[in-house]
């Protein structure tokens, strides 16, 4: 009976190493340009630019960009492609909340979105390559790619465009199918898995993709060099991320008080210190 406890005891010990040895290879981060982590560390950047509550200056407009990095501030971006193959700055996949018509980004050409108005305003839809050379480079990029059925060709496009930029960026998607073609064909570019509770992405991702998703479990697909995760309670994994070296940007502040636990904060409708740390 001594034996068979210690042997009971043994296989316990070594069931236990090997689900921690397993979820330490899939959490895991990549390695990122200690250097290119610090152009982003302990700023706060300005989430679609710095716009106004009552959209009076739009979001992902070029004046949000311009008033964003006037201020020292970085921006996030957000970036789809549309039928003709033009990279567009825009949120949302219909055009109905901004623009006020039916449709989707992806099935008009740049031609047709570029007759529409952003919230009833003079400012229209621009494209990625006018708020690259609007910024020049003069404060940290964040570049969010919106999934959709083009992946690959928005990926392709995004960093051909980006590759020429003279300046510093970072890109980051919910899906890590984006994520992960950054690893395998960019990989000295930074990239970040963005994330939220699963029960806050099942309607957009589907159940298991939500849980996925919002537990990190597809990390070792893309070796993610940072999580920007939806600010509130951290889960489990995203603790395990952070011990293992993954930065955490958190999203979308917006008021003072959640610099303690963020290395990079993305914030709107408020104006706070430009570095926090």
């Amino acid at each position: 009976m001594p034996e068979a406890w210690a042997w009971g005891i043994l296989w316990a010990a070594l069931g236990c190493a090997f689900v921690v040895a397993a979820a330490l290879y899939i959490l895991a981060p990549g390695r990122a340009d200690i250097a290119m982590l610090a152009q982003f560390y302990g700023r706060h950047i300005a989430h679609r630019g710095l716009h106004t509550p009552d959209q009076g200056v739009p979001e992902n407009s070029l004046p949000a960009f311009k008033a964003a990095v006037e201020l020292g501030f970085g921006v996030e971006l957000d970036v789809h492609i549309t039928k003709d193959d033009k990279l567009v700055v825009f949120h949302d996949d219909t055009l109905l909340r901004a623009c006020g018509v039916e449709g989707r980004v992806e099935d008009m050409t740049w031609e047709e979105l570029n007759t529409l108005s952003l919230f009833g305003s003079e400012h229209r839809i621009p494209l990625l390559s006018e708020v690259l050379e609007l910024i020049s480079g003069r404060e940290p990029v964040v570049v969010e790619l919106k999934r959709g059925p083009r992946n690959r060709e928005l990926c392709e496009k995004t960093y051909g465009l980006l590759k020429k930029y003279r300046g510093v960026f970072c890109i980051e998607s919910f899906d890590p199918r984006i994520v992960r073609w950054f690893r395998k064909n960019a990989p000295a570019v930074m990239r970040g898995q963005l994330a939220a509770r699963p029960a806050e992405l099942k309607n957009g991702a589907g159940r298991l993709n939500a849980f996925l998703v919002g537990n990190l479990l597809t990390n070792f697909l893309s070796r993610p060099h940072f999580i920007a995760y939806k600010i509130g309670r951290w889960p489990l994994t995203l603790r395990m991320c952070r011990f293992l070296g993954a930065f955490v940007f958190t999203w979308t502040s917006r008021d003072y008080g959640n610099e303690k636990a963020s290395d990079v904060i993305i914030f709107e409708h408020y104006l706070p210190r430009v570095k926090f740390k």
